[in-house]
């Protein structure tokens, strides 16, 4: 889909949709949460509930993997 464009004094401007650099910005703090997550759980990082705990690992991998294919589709060329 084509972004919006609007027409100032006989030329047409593209306006930027903004959409992609919101999910640009939350797929990398998705993706540092779950490497939070992930060093915690395998006893790295301590300091919380979750250290130590094998479940908050796997939790931060799929969430830093998730994480990662978003990133991919949002920033590759069309």
């Amino acid at each position: 889909m084509p972004a919006p464009c609007a027409e100032y004094n006989g030329v047409i401007i593209q306006r930027r949709v903004p959409m992609k650099a919101t999910i640009t910005v939350v797929s990398i703090l998705v993706f540092l949460s779950g490497l939070v997550w992930f060093l915690q759980g395998i006893n790295i990082l301590p300091g919380s509930f979750m250290t130590g705990d094998p479940q908050w690992a796997v939790n931060g991998a799929i969430a830093m993997g998730v994480s990662a294919v978003v990133f991919y589709f949002v920033r590759r060329r069309k």
